[in-house]
């Protein structure tokens, strides 16, 4: 025998690294060639990898939960009494969630989930982490067990492990996460408690786009008096449907929920506002093209975007108008996006009755309307009153876009600056705040 000397040290490190450069690649068999028996065992075989593959990314996300400690409390750049934040993880920076994610390529809170349960199946379920890494528990089931045990204590963890791991695999992952439940708040409460206190801190109402096309999701997490909210909604729906609606009764609940939160009928409230940021070509407004448009960022077929603005009246047959209770602003680009003048509805309808005054009487094309001067320097006026501060005029409002008349206490001669790049094909981007006082319709236009 050898001994090892520090060249085996050198080359085992080389070996690693070759090994962590190769690109990822399944092994798959010629599924035409498997008989029913064989592609099942093969599907059966996949379920047991894929655990294989979650526990070694467990110990993955634990090696370099590990190699990112938390400041010691003495250390200058530590955050301590109220600006200190909770750890995701005892002993560990609380940056290494964002760093995950970073890895992961995936956002904090699934990073954050993930290091959790990792966390969780080391110190309160080392056997379902063993069961995970043999293949013979499957992730979903690990999963359930690591959720409902990630707040307890881990001997009364590990104890309820020892009961509910030698049969999960005949339950249904319902049915396990019940038992483990039900088991927990027999012999902790307290876990029970806090998780529960854990979960209420999460809640939130959030609002994003739906699979499907041309609708949203406007998702509330509640406690128990979810129950009690969804009830409302029903019964409303249901007096809708015996007077004789014919929608069918998800639309229902649909609509009286935005009702109930709108309250449109009770007018001694404050106007609720709302703004929308509409990209669209001019072609495709006028029925000249197809192209699809953006309303406050998904794409949506010209055919809808027309759609959409006739609801909002921005084609009426009066003209291009601006929202009831609210304002409208044009932002006008060229074809590659870039901007090119802003102007409110009124300005446009100013210049367009006033024409060019240059060639009054003839068709020529001079332009109406551009960027502006650029504004002469000039010193800053002298306060008042040092603790007040200025006025300003909100972004949208017909105040900041009408600053090409001249600097003023409140404005500046300045074109505003686009909020974000437009597309590429984009002829007019409009952002319209709109209001839904009682009898109104909200408005925008392009």
């Amino acid at each position: 025998m050898h001994a090892a000397g520090p060249g085996c040290d050198v080359d085992r490190g080389v070996l690693l690294d070759w090994a962590v450069g190769v690109p990822a690649a399944a092994s798959r068999l010629p599924v035409a060639l498997l008989s029913r028996e064989q592609k099942a065992a093969e599907l059966a075989r996949l379920q047991a990898e894929k655990a294989m593959r979650a526990a070694y990314e467990a110990e993955l996300i634990l090696a370099l939960a590990d190699d990112t400690p938390a400041l010691p409390d003495d250390h200058p750049a530590a955050r301590k009494g109220s600006w200190a934040a909770d750890g995701e993880l005892p002993g560990v920076a609380e940056s290494f969630t964002h760093e995950l994610s970073m890895v992961l390529t995936c956002g904090r809170g699934t990073a954050s989930h993930a290091a959790r349960r990792a966390w969780t199946y080391r110190e309160n379920l080392p056997a379902t982490w063993a069961a995970l890494a043999a293949g013979t528990l499957d992730e979903a089931r690990a999963r359930a067990l690591a959720e409902v045990l990630v707040h307890a204590r881990p001997e009364v963890a590990r104890g309820i492990e020892a009961q509910l791991l030698p049969r999960a695999g005949d339950l249904s992952i319902g049915t396990l996460r019940k038992l483990a439940l039900q088991l927990l708040l027999e012999r902790d409460a307290a876990a029970v408690g806090q998780r529960r206190r854990s979960a209420q801190r999460q809640a939130d109402v959030r609002t994003y786009p739906s699979p499907l096309d041309g609708m949203s999701t406007l998702a509330a997490e509640l406690p128990t008096p979810a129950a009690a909210c969804y009830e409302v909604v029903d019964r409303l729906a249901q007096m809708l449907k015996a007077d004789g609606d014919p929608r069918p009764i998800g639309q229902l609940r649909a609509q009286a929920l935005a009702d109930l939160l709108r309250r449109l009928w009770d007018d001694s409230r404050p106007a609720v506002t709302a703004r929308l940021t509409i990209v669209a070509t001019l072609a495709g407004l006028a029925r000249r093209s197809s192209q699809a448009g953006e309303v406050n960022g998904p794409p949506i077929t010209a055919a809808h975007l027309r759609e959409l603005l006739d609801d909002l009246q921005a084609l009426a047959p009066g003209g291009l108008q601006s929202p009831p209770g609210g304002a409208a602003v044009l932002a006008l680009t060229d074809t590659g996006g870039a901007l090119l003048a802003t102007a409110t509805l009124d300005q446009l309808a100013r210049l367009a009755r006033r024409g060019c005054p240059t060639h009054p009487a003839g068709d020529c094309s001079c332009p109406l309307l551009g960027r502006g001067r650029a504004p002469r320097p000039t010193r800053p006026p002298v306060r008042s009153t040092p603790s007040s501060p200025p006025a300003t005029a909100p972004a949208g409002s017909s105040t900041a876009a009408s600053a090409s008349a001249g600097p003023t206490s409140t404005t500046s001669s300045r074109t505003p600056t686009a909020a974000r790049p437009t597309a590429a094909t984009c002829a007019a981007c409009t952002a319209a705040t709109t209001g839904s006082r009682p009898g109104t319709r909200p408005g925008a236009s392009s």
